[in-house]
């Protein structure tokens, strides 16, 4: 029997990896936003999308404005009390430059890395260091997904019932997990809120890991075109709250509508299970994605 791969490994430890990490809120909490401040997120690819979700989920709970910007199209002149960087490898070009910008101004930051002794993280104002949940995978889970549990419980949330969530989307067999998701020829997913950023993260991680056609839309956005494409043997795979009437209209097409009503960051382990599970099929190695490499380093 083949061994399995770090992606499989990483994902499976995920709903411990969030109680462990939210465990450390008390002692990381000084670094990081405080209700009421006008708060800009950076980062890039899955970064980003963490960035997006935790942006509005503060802003849904009235912590305060709050932006997420990828690293390459920011726009930080505008002035916020606090920046937060999410970057794994610590070592990514375009954060480097928002970073030299951030300390030439004084603007108070944090960063969040998984990597000790990379230039992101020894060079920032503040920087949390998430090594437990570092990967071998090129492709992010964990270290993202963790982030996230750390800002979530920030805001006040209890992630008890998440936790829960996720152990139990991983107990279940691959049949009653997955059911038609793995024969589906293209998925679409779909995010409200502050699950349209685990939407984009959803479908990056499909196109990564197997290859495979994947899109993401804002709900309501949904039925002003891309909903097409929806067609028998596609699915609809909505994260979180469902607009009235849009299941109804995509079984229309033929196309499987998918929902759980889970929260949506349970839901998103699940759509890991989906990355492994297609990129076998496909005989993929699921932690070197073509043309990827863990971090981008600009000459």
């Amino acid at each position: 029997m083949s061994q399995p791969s770090h992606l499989a490994r990483e994902i499976a430890t995920q709903p411990d990896d969030w109680a462990r990490t939210a465990a450390r809120l008390p002692a990381v909490a000084g670094d990081l936003p405080r209700p009421g401040e006008h708060v800009a997120t950076i980062g890039c690819g899955t970064s980003w999308f963490m960035g997006q979700a935790y942006a509005a989920r503060r802003e849904s709970l009235g912590q305060g404005p709050t932006d997420a910007f990828t690293a390459s199209e920011h726009r930080l002149a505008r002035g916020y009390d606090r920046v937060v960087i999410i970057c794994r490898s610590g070592t990514t070009t375009e954060v480097l430059e928002v970073l030299d910008e951030l300390l030439a101004a004084g603007t108070p930051h944090v960063s969040i890395v998984a990597t000790p002794g990379t230039p992101v993280a020894e060079r920032s104002a503040a920087t949390i260091l998430m090594d437990d949940v570092d990967e071998q995978s090129v492709v992010q889970t964990r270290f993202a997904t963790s982030t996230l549990a750390l800002l979530r419980a920030s805001l006040g949330e209890d992630l008890g019932h998440v936790v829960e969530q996720a152990r139990a989307v991983l107990d279940e067999d691959v049949e009653t997990a997955l059911g038609e998701l793995r024969s589906v020829e293209q998925v679409t997913f779909l995010g409200t809120d502050w699950s349209k950023g685990l939407a984009n993260e959803a479908a990056l991680k499909l196109r990564e890991s197997a290859q495979f056609w994947a899109e993401s839309y804002v709900a309501m956005e949904y039925r002003h075109g891309p909903i097409s494409i929806a067609a028998p043997g596609r699915a609809v795979w909505a994260l979180g709250a469902v607009p009235d009437g849009l299941a109804e209209q995509v079984r229309e097409t033929g196309a499987l509508f998918e929902h759980r009503d889970l929260d949506p960051m349970a839901e998103l382990v699940r759509v890991h299970r989906l990355c492994l599970a297609r990129a076998e099929s496909a005989g993929l190695d699921p932690d070197a994605p073509r043309h990827l490499t863990r971090s981008i380093v600009l000459a």
